[in-house]
């Protein structure tokens, strides 16, 4: 019997392939928050055998894959699916982070049409980051694997529609509704939704975390490479690029540098930049401040475009959608 699991991230990858739990062990590098989502043709087209269309690093979905890694069941210019199909079975494992859950989802959603595919699919919700373990340890894991049903199929497709909606509405919509077949999906939407910009200081929950701990005397803008003190939502890249982008705006919140500096002495690998919070970036902090009241916004929130006009906002308060 020939058994593939799938791992919602590519770290989990490496411990699972050295655990031997399966034949073949494959992650997925696909980071759906922060940034704007691919279109599903992209998706799609990535997931295919390896041709022309692949011409840049990340454009095949095995592009990361260790050399070998599939050693009997192909190449790793092989598609996605004609690798399903080679299996007798087939593990989804997911870590319970926000990106993996919604990494879970899409997944789910694009398997649902292969009958094929979805009949010899189980899901395996991990309790905690499989990559913090050791193969080993990992190997003597007992977690139960459900049978994928049509239940989690619809739900999953009902999710991923909502997260690549226009608005953050069917998002917030589905935390109403049962989600408990996928029981680690609720939290991960709540955890996004706090990404969104904060009722009274418009900051995201992450980037409140990065100017409080700058606060607390953290100047070193190598911190972020530590990550303990972070949400699970962001990985150390996109903590990174939201500093980056704390700094750039024309009234930032903090100050990428020393002040004595010119801003063109305000870059990554200078051992004398530190981060230092400005006078709204304190106003925030203390919530007396809006910080889209003296900046300009646009970025992604699932299928959601932000801007000023079009500035959905979180109260963390009442825990609710608050419309532009």
């Amino acid at each position: 019997m020939s058994h593939l699991i799938l791992a919602t991230n590519v770290f989990a990858e490496e411990v699972l392939r050295e655990s031997g739990l399966a034949n073949v062990a494959l992650g997925f590098c696909l980071r759906l928050i922060s940034r704007k989502l691919f279109s599903e043709e992209q998706l799609l087209t990535g997931l295919e055998r390896r041709s022309a269309k692949h011409c840049n690093p990340g454009d095949h979905w095995l592009d990361h894959a260790r050399c070998g890694s599939i050693d009997g069941f192909g190449t790793r210019g092989i598609g996605f699916f004609e690798l399903c199909a080679k299996f007798d079975s087939i593990e989804i494992w997911a870590d319970p982070r926000p990106n993996d859950q919604l990494v879970l989802i899409w997944l789910l959603d694009l398997l649902r049409p292969y009958r094929e595919i979805t009949t010899k699919l189980s899901l395996v919700h991990a309790d905690d980051i499989v990559a913090n373990y050791a193969p080993e340890s990992v190997a003597k894991w007992k977690l139960p694997a459900f049978r994928v049903t049509e239940n989690h199929l619809v739900t999953a497709s009902r999710a991923w529609r909502a997260y690549r909606a226009k608005t953050p509405e069917p998002c917030f919509d589905l935390l109403m509704t049962d989600l408990s077949v996928l029981p680690r999906l609720r939290s991960a939407l709540i955890a996004a939704l706090e990404e969104l910009p904060d009722s009274v200081t418009g900051l995201g929950a992450t980037e409140a975390d990065l100017l409080d701990y700058v606060n607390e005397g953290h100047t070193d803008p190598r911190m972020v490479e530590d990550g303990r003190f972070l949400r699970d939502v962001f990985d150390l890249h996109d903590a990174r690029d939201a500093l980056i982008e704390l700094g750039g705006y024309a009234t930032p919140p903090l100050l990428l540098g020393d002040p004595a500096f010119t801003n063109e002495d305000r870059y990554f690998g200078r051992s004398e930049w530190k981060l230092t919070l400005t006078e709204l970036g304190r106003s925030l902090l203390a919530r007396e401040d809006d910080m889209w009241r003296h900046n300009r916004i646009k970025r992604w929130w699932g299928g959601t475009e932000l801007t000023n006009e079009r500035l959905w906002r979180w109260d963390r308060e009442s825990r609710s959608l608050i419309a532009p």
